[in-house]
């Protein structure tokens, strides 16, 4: 491989504690930031809803954190993409928190710093890493025909108590999307193309589709997730969604602030994928684990 740059390469699967379960995730350590266009071609060979690319920055003093889709859409906020990323290097022995305040640290995401709290699994020693995002803002309400539409459904499938869908922001604005029961959930048929002029209309990304959970206690709902705005048809496991619906949950009395609930995502790809999430007062946190599956080089 002369004259040509190697970087080496993990894939994890995250929100999981099992290989080839969870949501798949690249991610490629650098020594620097790279040129968009080298970022852009490793995430569309890759080929998973994100990769992401890694350097512990010195001057910032943390881990340096950019992700990227298949299509080139560099992807914003805390979700699967910085929790794998942090738990590779983690698992890298990496020190990124050894210059930072014991009690305060971070990581730095398209320029902004995003607050973690990390520990490790007495049994297994793998990584848990819950991110801190910001308090949810709830926005305004999109027609539940519309969605209902877009996802192959009828109005009242979209039926539960009083939730209607909702767009919710905590890094990054998606759609809740209430589903009668867990059928209708695993019967949507996503037109994409309904789906993203109804994402541009409104001015949110993607579509978290959950109903709630009747069958396990453990888990407060499960979801599916479908963003084809920015290339993602569907997720398994969707950090950036999973904030904002507990969020929401909260606000409308399903669940509890400062109570860890656990939402089930993904088992319609056979990717079953658990997320933790807690409202609090001032943030929300959504966590979990990863485990490396596999490991390698590439070439630019």
């Amino acid at each position: 491989m002369k004259d040509r740059i190697t970087l080496e390469y993990y894939v994890l699967d995250v929100f999981s504690n099992k290989s080839y379960k969870g949501n798949p995730l690249s991610v490629v350590f650098t020594d620097g930031d790279l040129a968009i266009e080298a970022y852009s071609n490793i995430a569309k060979e890759f080929g998973y809803s994100e990769t992401s690319f890694v350097y512990y920055s010195t001057t910032q003093k943390a881990l340096n954190v950019r992700s990227f889709t298949p299509s080139g859409f560099e992807v914003d906020g805390a979700g699967h993409n910085l929790l794998g990323a942090v738990c590779a290097a983690l698992l890298k022995k990496i020190s990124i928190f050894e210059e930072q305040n014991e009690t305060d640290h971070f990581v730095i995401m398209k320029d902004s710093p995003i607050r973690l709290t990390t520990s490790f699994d007495p049994l297994t020693a793998d990584p848990i890493v819950q991110m801190h995002q910001k308090p949810a803002t709830i926005g305004q309400e999109v027609p539940a025909s519309r969605i209902a539409k877009a996802l192959g459904l009828t109005i009242d499938d979209l039926t539960v108590d009083d939730l209607l869908p909702t767009i919710v922001q905590t890094e990054v604005a998606h759609v809740m999307v209430p589903i009668k029961n867990r059928r209708f959930l695993h019967d949507c048929i996503p037109d994409n193309k309904r789906l993203i002029e109804i994402s541009k209309e409104y001015d949110f990304e993607g579509f978290y589709c959950f109903t709630l959970s009747d069958e396990d206690p453990n888990n407060i709902a499960e979801a599916r997730f479908f963003n084809p705005l920015i290339g993602i048809n569907e997720d398994a496991a969707t950090g950036t969604a999973a904030g904002p619906l507990i969020g929401f949950l909260t606000q409308h009395k399903y669940t509890q602030p400062n109570t860890e609930y656990k939402i089930l995502q993904g088992v319609k790809l056979s990717q079953p994928s658990l997320i933790e999430v807690m409202a609090r007062e001032n943030d929300i946190l959504v966590g979990g684990s990863a485990v490396i599956t596999m490991r390698g080089e590439l070439y630019i």
